[in-house]
């Protein structure tokens, strides 16, 4: 039997063994997985800066009001990669600061709040260390900001209960700020507004610091009456301090009679002298603001202690500012820039079509949608965020330019008699004005981007500078957009996928470094992502098979894209110039061609797609527009019949990659291809067509919204003049009833007045009807009254009891002394 410390050597000892080969086992797996890791988190990267998203994440960064907020809304846009249920909440967050800027009594501005000093305040604090008096003053600002934001959204909640649904999930977050009234309380009687510490925060402070000014008012009177003295010596003198003591500065080449410590002299620049009367002094005055600052640090010792008791809570509340200013630089970015919140979908592959589609919600989609059954990315008028954002900034420049220069000329003409000013040249406001139009109209041009469900490789051809780079990293841009809690920069309604990396190959991928040249570097890149990519990845592909000989190159291209269609990634979008990549579609399930515009009048690119189209070849037509001899064009034409590649009965590439071709099948080519081009250019035709069609019918649309509106302003207008002229009418008969009934009383009254009293009485009362007729009906109208009421009749100038009531008809009978009088409403009051 092994005693209990053997039993345990023994346990320990397997254990060991045990956890030395789980750790080698471990190690080469987690080896393997950092690798793959790094690798992966490399090419997203590289992904991003061929992207620029860069420069989209400091352009979001900019609308952040603080410091800190920018830096961490920079880092965040960048680095996060966020899983489908962050992006929602990220979306959602920034929609909910979207509705605060739109209802305008919730603004989130931090811009007053030097949150560098409250972090600043926060690491005094929890060393023990005095803070600054700038430090506390920036806690009171960000303890002051926490309660106002809470009072601003208990106003909005108060006023409409719904509100507190569309602010959420930042109601809660507002709602839970830390606020501390007594701590704000207590630094604002000793700290203030500048920072500084006041007199009355304690007794040793006022009288240091009364005795800090005593000594230096004495020793500003000496000081004083010692340059007098000089002064009548033809000698120049100054005062200055030093270290915080009073000395007296002599001139160049001069000599001063003033006894006292030489504390510096400079040839060519004077003597630095400390009078001996004021030694004494100024070792009184070093004294005093000694025990001034040791007054001071109690003073914000003690506001240090207070803050330590709730240091944790001011430290959330500064991380949830920072967050909060995050999620406004979003908001504001997206509302300034225009954009839609999109309908971010989480979708999965079943046997090439995708499933369940969710929103950003999380309530699964209506089926009876066809939108939102047919499309996996629907991004109508779709803007290159840096596009829109250097447009943006140049057309605001130039209208500054306009205004600053009116200012100018305004200025000039109150000053005419300055001279300097009438020999600056003359501003030509003119010419800045048109500058302003100029860019008004040269407003970027947005780009439709439909893609079905069914796509799995989608092929854009077309000439160069045509656009084909922009629309990748528009596309590009608008899923790390969406993914990143941002609004796109489209027109609704958006619907984008969530990716969950987003690869590209863009641009020129030459590495000296590496002893690559551009077509290796590409094909390295693109064989990275391929590796990488799932089937919920965003691939994005710049010139696909370029760099090398054409065949060659198109041969490589479609077997690259053939790979992705089989099997990788969720969607590929490629950009080509060969024509032999669009004749893939025919060949291969899950391809989709597309072109850039080309306008062969004016010999330029739209920069707009045509979706299903292949582009055409525009070359030759170009050479011809631009002079080039006939013979020349005609030897092209027929070099390029026989050897461009077009698709076969079959759908496979045709016979010009044989090596020899017989006379009979060039010519079968050439046909086959000349009917090929009238095909694409028919499609071209109808493709604009129908955006034509599609165009006028939205301009009918609006027109047709526009004409109900009217029609019910109208309508409303109507209504509300029919009102008007019944009451007017009411009111005229009713004026004239009172005085005809008024008149006839007073002849027949039995009492005897004059008739200069009479006169008066019906004047009094035309004047009080008069009166009565000004207010409007609802000030005139009264309660429904009941029988057996007593009612006023304004007509008799008597009460009367009613008998009757008829609501349906507005009027009541009613009992006055012997009659019974059937009247209105209105001819009755209260």
């Amino acid at each position: 039997t092994c005693s209990p410390f053997v039993h345990f050597s023994k346990l320990f000892r397997t254990q060991a063994v045990l956890k030395k080969d789980h750790f080698y086992t471990t190690t080469t797996t987690t080896t393997a997985h950092d690798s793959s890791q790094k690798l992966r988190k490399n090419i997203h990267q590289h992904s991003l800066r061929v992207l620029e998203w860069d420069k989209v994440c400091n352009c979001v960064a900019s609308f952040a009001g603080t410091t800190l907020g920018q830096q961490a809304t920079k880092t965040q846009l960048w680095e996060l990669n966020p899983s489908y249920e962050e992006s929602k909440t990220l979306l959602s967050e920034t929609n909910a600061a979207v509705e605060m800027l739109k209802h305008g009594g919730c603004a989130l501005e931090f811009s007053g709040i030097d949150v560098v000093l409250v972090k600043s305040a926060i690491q005094h604090a929890s060393r023990g260390l005095p803070v600054e008096g700038k430090e506390a003053f920036a806690v009171v600002a960000i303890l002051q900001l926490s309660e106002t934001l809470q009072l601003n959204v208990k106003a909005a909640c108060k006023q409409d209960s719904d509100w507190y649904n569309r602010f959420m999930p930042l109601t809660k977050m507002i709602l839970d700020l830390f606020i501390s009234p007594p701590l704000v309380k207590s630094i604002q009687q000793v700290i203030d507004d500048d920072g500084l510490v006041k007199d009355s925060a304690s007794s040793d402070l006022q009288r240091s610091r009364d005795q800090v000014r005593m000594l230096e008012r004495k020793l500003f009177q000496l000081m004083n009456s010692l340059v007098m003295k000089e002064s009548s010596k033809s000698s120049s003198l100054e005062v200055s301090k030093i270290d915080g003591r009073w000395c007296l500065r002599t001139g160049f080449d001069q000599v001063s009679t003033v006894k006292g410590l030489l504390l510096s002299s400079v040839s060519g620049e004077g003597s630095l002298v400390e009078p001996l009367p004021a030694v004494s002094l100024n070792n009184e005055l070093q004294q005093a603001r000694g025990l001034v600052a040791k007054a001071e640090e109690d003073v914000l010792l003690r506001i240090t202690e207070k803050m330590r008791k709730d240091l944790e809570e001011i430290c959330d509340l500064l991380n949830t500012v920072i967050q909060l200013d995050m999620v406004i630089a979003r908001a504001k970015y997206s509302v300034s820039f225009g954009g839609t919140f999109p309908d971010l979908l989480l979708t999965k592959d079943k046997d090439g079509y995708f499933g369940v589609e969710y929103h950003t919600s999380g309530t699964k989609t209506s089926n009876d949608d066809l939108t939102q059954k047919e499309w996996i990315l629907y991004l109508p008028n779709a803007y290159h965020p840096l596009l829109l954002q250097q447009h943006q900034q140049s057309l605001k420049k130039a209208r500054k330019n306009v205004t600053n220069a009116i200012a100018d000329i305004r200025r000039r003409k109150l000053q005419p008699e300055n001279n300097s000013l009438k020999e600056e040249p003359d501003v030509n406001i003119e010419y800045l004005e048109m500058e302003v139009a100029k860019l008004e109209k040269a407003h970027p041009i947005p780009v439709d981007f439909f893609v079905d469900t069914k796509t799995r490789v989608l092929i854009i051809t077309g000439p160069n500078t045509g656009g084909k780079t922009i629309c990748l990293k528009t596309i590009g841009l608008a899923a790390m957009m969406a993914k990143s809690g941002l609004y796109v920069l489209s027109s609704e309604p958006v619907r984008i996928p969530w990716f969950d990396s987003i690869f590209s190959d863009i641009g020129d991928e030459q590495s000296l470094s590496h002893s690559l040249s551009t077509f290796s570097g590409h094909l390295r890149q693109i064989g990275a992502i391929q590796a990488l990519s799932t089937c919920q990845s965003l691939v994005l592909l710049d010139e696909v098979g370029g760099g090398t000989n054409p065949l060659e190159g198109a041969a490589l291209g479609m077997s690259i894209l053939e790979s992705f269609a089989e099997g990788g990634a969720l969607l590929t979008i490629a950009t080509t110039h060969h024509g032999e990549l669009k004749t893939l579609k025919y060949s291969s399930t899950g391809v989709e061609n597309a072109c850039m515009e080309f306008d062969d009048i004016n010999l330029k690119p739209t920069y707009k797609i045509l979706w299903g189209v292949p582009g055409r070849s525009n070359a030759i037509n170009i050479a011809e527009r631009l002079g080039l001899p006939n013979t020349v064009l005609d030897n092209a034409r027929e070099l390029y019949g026989t050897a461009s590649a077009e698709i076969n009965e079959d759908g496979i590439p045709g016979s010009t990659y044989q090596n020899s071709l017989s006379t009979e099948v060039n010519q079968s080519e050439e046909c086959r291809s000349w009917f090929l081009t009238l095909v694409i250019i028919e499609m071209e035709q109808f493709k604009q067509d129908l955006q034509k069609h599609v165009q006028e019918a939205d301009h009918y649309l609006i027109l047709s919204r526009e004409l109900h509106e009217n029609l019910l302003v109208a309508n409303e207008k109507i209504t509300e003049h029919r009102i008007t002229q019944r009451y007017r009418m009411m009111k005229e008969v009713s004026e004239a009833t009172v005085i005809t009934t008024r008149q006839k009383n007073l002849v027949d009254n039995k009492q005897k007045i004059t008739a200069k009293e009479a006169h008066q009485e019906v004047s009094n009362d035309s004047h009080l009807y008069a009166e009565y007729a000004k207010k409007s009906p609802s000030e005139n109208r009264i309660t429904l009254p009941k029988v057996g009421d007593m009612v006023h009749v304004l007509s008799l100038g008597k009460k009367a009891t009613v008998l009757k009531v008829e609501p349906s008809k507005e009027e009541v009978v009613v009992q006055a002394s012997n009659m019974k009088l059937r009247l209105k409403l209105s001819d009755l009051q209260t």
